[in-house]
């Protein structure tokens, strides 16, 4: 397929159509009168060819829509840079079997979900023994002593734990992102490592469904994981960023 990389459009029957499918709620009872309001909508934001495919009354004067349209926007995707983390993923075996060659004791990884957010989905998905997808948590890895302390744990008591216990790495976790609140708990348990004077002593990593590696970066992390990361994508880079650090400090 040869692809015009500097051109590129969203596909749907044929390559370069521009077909998209949106998914919106408006505050007006189903019918015809509001499904032309979402027709229309989607003519107003650019998209042609606007045809609205489902309607679905879910609530008093509340309707939500699946709508298809046609965009004329592409994007050139050779001047996108991401920052991603820059480690190499190695499986929990791997991980296994390297951790004792890299260091000499186990590496001690405290996690939390903060602030007034109570979803331990994210947390437990990497450090719970079970772990999430068939893909096994830090519990799991020979290498590492994990201590999860859940869900609704105050930036303080996080910092206590990860100082009382000498962590090398602290994972926080978050999950509600309504009004930003993530951004604000984030930020907060930062500001708070630097003011202890410990910020050179533990990785700081944070993750979440709306964290990237360069919004991690941004707010002070070492590194941020997001959708689709798992147990071995954290693990792997804690051994191998630990590990550099220790080889530069002797060097």
């Amino acid at each position: 397929m040869d692809l015009n990389l500097k051109e590129i459009k969203p596909y749907g029957d044929t390559l370069g159509d521009g077909a998209v499918q949106l998914s919106f709620t408006l505050p007006l009872k189903c019918g015809a009168h509001s499904t032309e309001a979402a027709r229309r909508l989607v003519l107003s934001m650019g998209f042609s060819e606007a045809e609205v495919v489902n309607n679905v009354d879910i609530g008093e004067g509340f309707t939500f829509f699946v709508v298809y349209g046609k965009g004329c926007r592409s994007i050139d995707v050779t001047t996108i840079e991401v920052a991603q983390v820059k480690t190499s993923v190695w499986s929990r075996a791997e991980c296994n079997t390297k951790a004792p060659e890299m260091f000499d004791r186990k590496l001690i990884v405290v996690g939390a979900c903060i602030g007034e957010d109570a979803h331990t989905v994210g947390i437990d998905a990497i450090m719970n023994m079970k772990g999430f997808n068939g893909h096994y948590g830090l519990e799991r890895y020979s290498g590492f002593e994990s201590h999860n302390l859940g869900a609704q744990v105050t930036p303080e008591n996080l910092l206590e734990k990860a100082i009382a216990l000498k962590a090398d790495a602290v994972l926080v976790s978050q999950v509600v992102t309504q009004r930003d609140i993530h951004m604000k708990n984030l930020t907060q348990f930062v500001e708070m490592v630097e003011a202890s004077g410990k910020r050179n002593e533990m990785l700081l990593i944070a993750g979440g469904p709306r964290i990237d590696n360069a919004l991690a970066l941004e707010l002070g992390y070492d590194a941020g994981f997001g959708r689709g990361s798992y147990a071995e994508d954290v693990a792997s880079y804690i051994l191998q960023e630990l590990y550099r650090r220790k080889t530069s400090a002797l060097a």
